[in-house]
């Protein structure tokens, strides 16, 4: 029956609606073949003369099905974009290779367009009050934290903080860092998070801290 394929791909995007699956190519294929049948159709019953009625109905219901297939695939295609605009929020501009598999090639393309326009407009941010852009995909929730303790999952290499103190990520290597430096290299996956305090202080001011802590304690004995 006209119609099933398309209602069958539209299931499988909303089974799971907060990832995105595999560009199903192949049922893509078979619902654009069958809107060519459906158009064919129409059109050798348009080109007899003949004023039989129910052929124009005929007509008319397969014009509906193919209009439905054609909604239908745009509905999934669109769905598709807007996962994949997120996907450049929470991944950055370099995709996990197990994320990158799952798109087309088209869809890769339109990543690729997409993430260089959002970092152009991210640069131009800032840029009438001195600053040289601001990264919007920072942040996207308050953090709990200031500083967390990360293990490496891979040899990263050198990494330059805001402050100018440079870093070396080795693999299964530990450090304590800003949750601010950290987001990307998280959800890259070349980090993983192993323990966010639950009150924390930068190292230079933990002395301080603590002993400001003391003096309390002496204050209230």
């Amino acid at each position: 029956m006209f119609g099933e394929k398309v209602i069958e791909l539209l299931k499988e995007a909303d089974r799971n609606r907060e990832t995105i699956d595999q560009f199903n190519d192949e049922k893509i294929r078979q619902i654009i073949e069958e809107m060519h049948v459906l158009f064919k159709m129409n059109m050798d019953d348009a080109n007899a003369t003949t004023e039989n009625r129910s052929l124009w109905t005929t007509v008319q219901v397969r014009h509906s099905a193919l209009e439905r297939n054609k909604r239908c695939l745009l509905a999934y295609l669109y769905n598709r974009m807007d996962k994949i605009k997120t996907l450049r929020w929470e991944f950055g501009s370099v995709l996990p290779p197990d994320v990158r598999e799952l798109l087309a090639d088209s869809e890769y393309e339109w990543f690729s367009k997409y993430s260089t326009n959002l970092a152009k407009y991210m640069r131009s941010l800032g840029e009438d009050i001195g600053y040289s852009g601001i990264d919007l995909t920072e942040n996207l929730r308050p953090p709990k934290s200031l500083y967390i303790e990360v293990l490496c999952v891979t040899d990263y290499g050198k990494l330059e903080l805001e402050d100018g103190d440079v870093v070396m990520l080795k693999k299964n290597s530990r450090h304590f860092l800003p949750t601010s430096e950290c987001q990307t290299l998280i959800r890259q996956g070349q980090a993983e998070v192993r323990h966010i305090p639950a009150v924390t202080f930068p190292p230079c001011l933990r002395r301080i801290g603590c002993a400001s802590r003391a003096s309390r304690i002496r204050s209230v004995a």
